[in-house]
């Protein structure tokens, strides 16, 4: 744990100034005739909301960092989003991932030209292994959530939130590692501290749930968590970073089933016309779950990098 202070409303601002020459606004898009909001994210170039953090994350370095080079961790779209901005910045970049990684989210990191290393399921084994060749070869590590221009990076989420839908009462955002709730959550309750923040996980990598009802950070195994369809919120434990802003700025924690999930893929694709991958689906389907389907609800839809056959499989069970 860490007695650092929180990130500042004015660090989130700052961030989003700093990426706004590289990443878009995404829209809002109105689920009919649930009428439940979306905050599609899964809109970005690479399909998910991580080019915010991993931008922020890369222009906060200094010229002699960023021209050394760095390294990242991630089960897919953080790693994405770091070989997105290296290559857009000029940065060389190693990117550790899961062997078991859906195939479109490593297609996607050789796109960009990253140093590609595979490695077990773990979350810790692939964060071993960053930090491991961060050592040896002195680069910088570009944590996929557990750093604060991370969190002020997708913090930007939440100013665009209460822009776009003014009159919103309730958001509801993945949670795997935390950085997307932490930022978000920080954005929206320094901004609205009126609106309730909920954040969401499969039941079957719960470990988020488990903290926030224990006061206390939890772990999950490397098993527990590969149980859930949601690859991108496999983490086994929140960051010692994101936990204080998380216990700090968020309302709720809930979690959804599997069946929930798929569930709620299918219905965004027949009623907002969008792809959602499992772990993008989520927050979604804890918004469904909680009977918020009014305009005053705004979920985030944080990524839809999905296999084909799997997406295709979800979408015609019975």
């Amino acid at each position: 744990m860490t007695d650092a202070p929180l990130i500042t409303l004015e660090a989130i601002h700052a961030a989003r100034r700093r990426i706004a020459p590289y990443v878009g606004q995404t829209p809002i898009v109105a689920m009919t005739p649930s009428g439940l909001r979306l905050k599609a994210e899964s809109l970005h170039p690479i399909g998910a909301f991580k080019l915010r953090g991993a931008f922020n994350a890369i222009l906060s370095l200094d010229a002699d960092a960023r021209a050394a080079g760095i390294v990242a961790h991630s089960s897919g779209n953080h790693a994405q989003a770091v070989a997105f901005a290296a290559q857009r910045l000029g940065v060389h970049a190693v990117v550790v991932m899961p062997s078991d990684a859906p195939a479109i989210k490593i297609d996607g990191v050789r796109r960009s030209g990253a140093e590609l290393l595979l490695v077990g399921s773990a979350s810790a084994e692939r964060a071993q292994r960053a930090a491991a060749v961060a050592g040896e070869r002195g680069l910088t590590l570009i944590e996929p959530f557990n750093q604060d221009a991370i969190m002020a990076g997708t913090g930007s989420i939440g100013l665009e939130i209460l822009e776009q839908a003014p009159g919103v009462e309730t958001v509801f955002a993945p949670v795997s590692g935390g950085g997307l709730l932490a930022g978000l959550a920080t954005a929206i309750k320094l901004t609205r501290p009126n609106v309730r923040v909920i954040g969401v996980e499969p039941e079957l990598a719960a470990d988020a749930f488990e903290s926030f009802r224990a006061g206390r950070i939890v772990s999950f195994t490397a098993d527990e968590v590969a149980r859930t369809l949601a690859d991108g919120l496999r983490v086994q434990k929140l960051g010692a970073r994101t936990w204080p802003h998380i216990r700090a700025y968020v309302d709720e924690i809930v979690t959804v089933t599997e069946t929930e999930m798929k569930a709620a893929m299918r219905q965004i694709a027949a009623e907002a016309r969008l792809i959602a991958e499992p772990s993008g689906a989520v927050a979604i389907a804890g918004a469904l779950a909680h009977s918020a389907l009014n305009a005053r609800s705004v979920a985030v839809l944080s990524g839809g990098n999905v296999d084909p056959a799997l997406y295709a499989a979800i979408l015609t069970e019975a």
